[in-house]
């Protein structure tokens, strides 16, 4: 619709606006302007801003639709469009403060006025969608603060809807509006974060050539002087707009990477001390082993992020309360980028020996569109599937005793390798039913809570940062248990202090 419009306006009104087509007439123009025409660079960028909403939608379309919808109708229709305002204007300079809706012929004001706002709601939509993915991106490379992920589709990983940060967005949008309260403000707020979202973009395509790509480094050259010396240009002239407005979109990208840096730095910090300090099979084994030691009836599944090896808030645990349930599962909770984990692949376990603790690791793998909140049936299935490691393990042992001997050996020893093999079956029954009596029994579920400060000696920036930026930020969002939907009345959290 606005390329027919402006198609009409164009030979309406003035079809010569056609020479404004040659780059010449951009050179007269910085000369005869000088400065101002420089500034005015920062008004001509926000002819295109709102064009790249549509890249924000690449988790929602593959990138050649994107590219095809932008090649073949998005930049045709902007040059009809503005084109047909110029041939408007060229008749009528007064009205250059409203021109699009000046613009439009009588009989079409009403239906581009609904498609107007329309397109407003869909590219505000489409921005908020991109905000969601990146904070997702961001959340699986441990640089956010744990929020809630909702997959809206089983189809496209991308499509993410997360409802902390929706409505931090809309309490924004509101703020800035009463604060701003004219459009100009906003237009120069929303400018300098366009033309800097740009140049952002086009100094990591740079990188991606040279690094991963392995481009030759002139055609990264022709790059910068082709495409990103404009957007260096732009951003220059936008930045002139930055004390009217223009201030907000950068302080407001200081304070989220401010949040990111401090949860990220912590949050290392804190993942490197559990695995310096992880609890060794020799250093279990020798905590059992004491006299005031005791085995209670049930199973413990206890979350930790470690993959590998035993959190230090477990030794914590016992040296405090030395008694501990007769299976233990040392559970982690894993989010792959695929739609769903077939339920035999979903656990994957590892016996930590000796094999009369009973003590076992879980990798717990999900898929984007796996349900997590269902307590019993996870329990059953944890249950279900450490019994069948159990037998898998105990034949995978087997077969290898067996292949292990000799050929020439086998008939004289077969009738040993019978006896020891249904010496073996009676053991691993005795292990399932102590397996099943275990979750008979009751399975509780334990969580370290662990509270992380300073060590003594510690800087000031330091000390800023965990005692009271990090130790904020933890406060005031979601706990793990409530981002696993771990029952609550099953649930033991264990508290432990990290001097980091």
């Amino acid at each position: 619709m606005n390329a027919g419009v402006g198609v009409y306006n164009f030979f309406k009104y003035d079809p010569t606006v056609i020479k404004a087509l040659n780059p010449w007439n951009i050179i007269e123009y910085f000369e005869r302007n000088g400065k101002d025409a420089w500034v005015s660079l920062g008004g001509v960028v926000l002819c295109v801003t709102g064009t790249e909403a549509l890249f924000a939608d690449v988790g929602h379309f593959s990138v050649r639709s994107i590219q095809i919808s932008m090649s073949g109708i998005v930049y045709p229709a902007l040059m009809l469009a503005y084109s047909g305002q110029a041939s408007f204007l060229r008749l009528h300079p007064d009205d250059v403060t409203n021109a699009f809706y000046k613009a439009i012929p009588g009989p079409l004001y009403w239906p581009m006025f609904v498609v107007a706002v329309l397109a407003a709601i869909v590219a505000s939509q489409a921005m908020i969608s991109g905000t969601f993915s990146i904070i997702q991106q961001s959340l699986a490379l441990g640089c956010f603060p744990r929020v809630s992920i909702v997959h809206t589709s089983a189809t496209f990983e991308g499509q993410v809807y997360i409802p902390e940060v929706n409505y931090v967005i809309m309490a924004a949008c509101v703020l800035v509006t009463l604060a701003f309260r004219t459009t100009e403000k906003i237009g120069n707020a929303y400018g300098i974060a366009v033309v800097f979202a740009e140049t952002i973009t086009s100094t990591f395509m740079i990188l991606v050539m040279l690094v991963i790509w392995k481009k030759n480094i002139a055609l990264a050259i022709l790059y910068i002087c082709c495409i990103m010396s404009v957007e260096l240009i732009y951003l220059t002239a936008v930045l002139y707009k930055f004390p009217y407005g223009g201030y907000f979109p950068v302080a407001f990208a200081c304070l989220l990477l401010a949040i990111m840096y401090i949860w990220n730095y912590v949050y290392r910090k804190k993942y490197y001390y559990e695995v310096e300090n992880k609890v060794s099979p020799e250093s279990l084994k020798e905590m059992v082993s004491h006299s005031n030691f005791y085995r209670i009836p049930g199973m413990a599944i206890f979350y930790s992020e470690l993959v590998h090896g035993i959190p230090p808030i477990f030794k914590h645990y016992i040296e405090n309360i030395p008694a501990l349930q007769s299976v233990v599962v040392f559970a982690s909770i894993k989010s792959l980028p695929i739609t769903t984990v077939p339920l035999k692949e979903r656990f994957l376990f590892r016996r930590v020996h000796p094999r009369e603790l009973y003590v076992f690791r879980c990798v717990v793998r999900y898929g984007y569109t796996d349900a997590q909140n269902e307590a019993e049936p996870f329990e059953r299935l944890l249950a279900e599937r450490l019994k069948e490691f159990i037998r898998d393990d105990f034949w995978f042992h087997v077969r290898n005793d067996h292949i292990t001997q000799q050929a020439g050996d086998i008939v004289e020893i077969g009738k040993e390798l019978d006896e020891s093999t249904r010496i073996n079956e009676e053991d691993l029954e005795n292990e399932i039913e102590v397996i099943e009596k275990a979750s008979r029994d009751g399975i509780v579920h334990m969580m370290g809570e662990s509270e992380v400060i300073s060590n003594k000696g510690a800087g000031v920036g330091k000390k800023v940062v965990i005692d009271f930026a990090y130790s904020f930020i933890k406060k005031n969002l979601r706990q793990t248990d409530k981002a696993l939907d771990i029952p609550r009345k099953r649930l033991l959290k264990v508290g432990m202090i990290y001097e980091l």
